[in-house]
């Protein structure tokens, strides 16, 4: 850990006020988010198939309105980045102040825009003002984010005890301070194509051309169905087994323990051994194949004991994540070059919101299914399908090892994943 807090300071301001927002950000989300499904499932009394495309939808919306990276490239990362905090904040505070159906649509529609716009502007601010060294920020990201996720689902506790309404305006007041701390400290930042007069469909044109990255992209949206389980399948398998919440913070402070003792060392070790094509067909195995756990028979005994399998498939999952994000985005950044990295970015984007609309719509209809026809490991085998299947067709977009754009091979590493 001290060493990860070397490393934190050895960047640039920019770098570390991006990195501290992305503790704000991940911690104001997840003060909701694992509350989210249960109150929307339990205490409005939503289907569950209903719960899943609303959670979907945010991501789903997200994609669409994918022009934020291409916006950033033109105006600046700086003044998207804010206005996605901003408009995130609205949205927090719709969640909590309705229950009727169209505002929690509206509100998913509007966290979606905003993310559109904060994500891709704040991932390519920091390639760009790390281009040195950016696997390692990414995996410094990763971490920040999981100092959120361990923050915020704790604090959310005692939020939710002076109600889901108190929370989610917790949540909102977050983003706000957000959006002001950045438009203050953030020096501005100079997009890919700042000042370009070329239309914006252009340069969606040139990234959608791009045939290495529209495979790797592709392939990648899979992945993001089995990472967003800790927040969709994961909770309700929780609430299921133990009948209560507690269970449900545990699988995020499992997961932000993980990510705090092991990010950078775990991607520095991979680096050595792998190109980062092989680290991420590696991890998308290990997310697929921590899932394996749920199908095995339940263990008898206490709420811990029957809590165990879905605790290690959310270490597993977290692993996996860890092995995957960093090269992913440094990769992302990389196919870019010197074209719009935000577009890429945002094009990436929209392929994960794919990718999170049809995960949680499939293991939905497979937790539906599980339950008419009393196959309780139904799901977790599709979602382990989902993982080996990715890991085989990103194997096949690295051959070669086409992904390793401008990086030579680990000493002794050849390129068959």
């Amino acid at each position: 850990m001290i060493a990860t807090v070397r490393r934190f300071l050895s960047l640039g301001r920019p770098a570390k006020v991006l990195l501290l927002n992305e503790i704000g950000e991940t911690a104001g989300l997840l003060m909701l988010a694992p509350y989210l499904a249960d109150h929307l499932t339990h205490h409005i009394g939503l289907a569950v198939w209903l719960v899943g495309l609303l959670l979907g939808l945010r991501h789903f919306s997200e994609g669409v309105f994918a022009m934020g990276g291409t916006l950033a490239d033109r105006v600046g990362y700086k003044p998207v980045l804010v206005a996605g905090c901003g408009l995130e904040a609205l949205a927090c505070a719709l969640f909590g102040l309705s229950a009727a159906v169209p505002w929690l649509i509206g509100a998913s529609i509007f966290s979606g825009l905003a993310r559109a716009l904060f994500v891709p502007s704040r991932r390519a601010y920091l390639a760009q003002v790390e281009e040195e060294r950016k696997v390692e920020a990414f995996a410094l990201a990763g971490v920040c984010r999981r100092i959120g996720v361990l923050v915020g689902p704790v604090a959310g506790i005692p939020m939710m005890h002076a109600g889901f309404e108190a929370l989610c305006l917790t949540s909102a007041a977050i983003f706000a301070v957000l959006a002001l701390v950045q438009w203050r400290l953030l020096p501005p930042c100079a997009g890919t194509h700042q000042g370009s007069d070329r239309p914006f469909w252009a340069e969606w044109r040139e990234a959608l051309g791009d045939r290495v990255f529209l495979a790797f992209a592709t392939t990648m949206f899979a992945s993001y169905s089995l990472v967003y389980q800790l927040g969709f399948g994961l909770p309700i398998e929780v609430r299921r087994v133990s009948g209560g919440r507690a269970g449900i913070t545990a699988l995020f402070v499992l997961s932000a323990i993980l990510g705090l003792a092991g990010q950078v060392r775990l991607t520095l070790w991979c680096e050595r051994r792998w190109t980062p094509g092989q680290v991420m067909v590696r991890g998308l195995i290990v997310m697929g194949v921590a899932f394996v756990p749920l199908m095995l028979p339940p263990p008898h005994g206490g709420t811990l004991v029957r809590l165990l399998p879905v605790m290690l498939c959310a270490g597993i999952l977290t692993i996996g994540t860890m092995m995957v994000f960093p090269f992913e985005m440094s990769t992302i950044a990389d196919l870019a070059g010197d074209r719009g990295v935000g577009t890429y970015y945002s094009v990436n984007n929209l392929l994960s919101g794919v990718g999170s609309v049809f995960g949680n719509l499939l293991s939905a209809a497979a937790i539906g299914l599980s339950r008419a026809l009393d196959l309780a490991g139904l799901p977790w085998l599709v979602l382990l399908l989902l993982g080996l299947l990715s890991a085989t067709a990103l194997t096949f977009v690295n051959r070669g090892d086409r992904l390793s754009v401008g990086r030579p091979a680990p000493a002794g590493v050849g390129t068959a994943p």
